[in-house]
């Protein structure tokens, strides 16, 4: 059946908070400044001159001591909880520190710092002193989930654990895009239940890649080929409106599919020509008979963007084969084949639909889907033979953590199912 015929409807929601990551690596946070700690309070994270005390004394502060200097900070608006307090955390997520209340069984940021120009956190000589005291401690987990995709072979399938389909997604932290990372998880597509493995970070060079050290990138495709993986992400990680943000590519023979990993990362070179481009994103590999086919969005200014399609024999030879300049808040560009077709899928939030386009970039129809709120990505999984109808993997703009996080805790991995 064509994609075009399948009518989806809502089956399932996750939403996995944990500050942090449970399971066989709960206490491993090296390599990355993405860490937490939780417990009664105090709580400390530090590393070299750095040490970051959350408390609670009838309202929540932090104190931050780098280089002989300490300070003290504590929220005016927001640092009191609205009830009782059973637990307390401090999560050290890129460059901002926060502390956090546990009440009414959920995590409500309380307080943060951004240490940008104290200290750099991205620095590996630093992180490689990362120590924790005050309760259980262990990489960053996350808020909400966000910037869905399947994992696959170079040939668009999916890659298979057994029966187990997997994704890659956006790890939300307590705030904006540099307090998140990308991490990997296991769907059943019977059941439905969803399941965290690893996480992954990414060591840039420094240049047009952005600021050098270790960043938590993400909007990334997870790609195996043959005996490797290759990882194209986004360079959110250090997100400034000064500086445009690039797709980066890593290469792993190890297992990114369980634990914690950094990755050595590069500037994929992607085709804007023609275009006004401040930035591309979203990236999305697939290679054919015929070369690579690179799935993108460029932004012609922050935030006013549309897909993109670029081919070429190599990844570092590509040339523009489409773009739907038409669109002004359209992401995740998606590849996605049905039998022999290829077809481009997106999401466009202005119109709340999920736009379907040919390799030129022409729109030839639309998925009949519910459109969660934000920006929800288009990723449909096909049944392999034994489970039901088509599945649509998705998310929505659901916040987590109070008014203090602001934008970026969104959300829900939302679940559809095609009748």
């Amino acid at each position: 059946m064509s994609l075009l015929d399948d009518r989806f409807e809502v089956v399932a929601r996750h939403r996995p908070v944990d500050l942090v990551v449970p399971g066989d690596h709960a206490g491993d946070y090296s390599g990355a400044p993405y860490v937490a700690v939780t417990g009664d309070g105090p709580l400390t994270i530090a590393a070299g001159d750095l040490e970051l005390t959350a408390w609670y004394d009838g309202g929540a502060g932090l104190t931050v001591a780098t280089a002989g200097r300490r300070t003290e900070h504590r929220s005016r608006r927001h640092h009191r909880a609205a009830g009782p307090v059973d637990g307390l955390g401090l999560a050290l997520t890129g460059s901002q520190a926060t502390v956090l209340t546990h009440e009414a069984g959920q995590w409500v940021a309380r307080g943060r710092v951004d240490l940008e120009g104290r200290v750099d956190v991205r620095d590996e000589a630093l992180l490689a002193d990362l120590r924790t005291d005050g309760g259980p401690a262990g990489g960053f987990g996350q808020l909400g989930l966000r910037d869905v995709r399947l994992v696959t072979h170079t040939d668009g399938s999916p890659y298979r654990l057994g029966r187990l389909v997997l994704l890659t997604a956006t790890s939300a932290g307590p705030g904006f895009f540099a307090t998140a990372h990308t991490s990997v998880w296991s769907l059943d597509p019977d059941s439905l239940d969803l399941a965290h493995r690893a996480d992954l970070f990414f060591r840039r060079p420094g240049g047009p890649g952005g600021a050098p050290g270790v960043h938590g990138d993400h909007a990334t495709h997870l790609v195996r080929d043959e005996g490797r993986w290759l990882v194209a992400t986004s360079s959110w990680g250090d997100f400034d409106r000064r500086r445009p943000v690039r797709v980066l590519l890593a290469e792993s023979s190890g297992d990114l599919l369980t634990g914690r990993h950094v990755l050595d990362a590069r500037v994929l070179p992607l085709p804007t020509g023609g275009l006004t481009s401040v930035g591309v994103w979203d990236p999305h590999l697939v290679r054919t008979d015929e070369g690579w086919l690179v799935g993108y969005v460029s932004a012609r200014r922050y935030f006013s963007f549309h897909p993109v399609l670029a081919g070429g024999p190599s990844l570092d030879e590509l040339g523009l084969l489409g773009a739907d300049r038409t669109r002004r808040s359209c992401e995740g560009t998606t590849l996605h084949r049905v039998g022999a077709e290829w077809r481009v899928l997106a999401s466009d939030r202005r119109r709340a639909e999920y736009p379907v386009y040919d390799l030129a970039l022409t729109r030839v129809g639309r998925l009949a889907a519910p459109y969660p709120s934000n920006i929800p990505w288009p990723t449909v999984v096909e049944p392999d033979g034994e489970s039901g109808g088509r599945l649509l993997v998705t998310f929505d703009g659901t916040p987590y953590g109070g008014p203090l996080t602001g934008y970026g805790t969104h959300g829900d991995l939302v679940v559809m199912r095609a009748r």
